[in-house]
């Protein structure tokens, strides 16, 4: 696996090309909508950015109901 890697080093910057987008802007949403443990879980887990897509997607778009007085 690691000759694999060293022979084709274009596979390791088009994972980080996908990756470093998709994780930068979910822990930004996850940030700003100040959800501490998605922050820890996008932090820490590395999924190819399968886990930051369905946040940004699913749970990082609903919208915070407002509340009036």
């Amino acid at each position: 696996m690691e000759l694999f890697f060293q022979q084709n080093m274009w596979v390791i910057l088009l994972l980080a090309f996908w990756v470093i987008p998709w994780k930068g802007y979910a822990l930004w949403l996850a940030a700003k909508k100040d959800h501490k443990w998605w922050f820890v879980i996008l932090l820490i887990v590395n999924t190819l950015a399968i886990l930051d897509i369905i946040y940004i997607f699913a749970i990082g778009r609903k919208e915070n109901p407002k509340i009036e007085n």
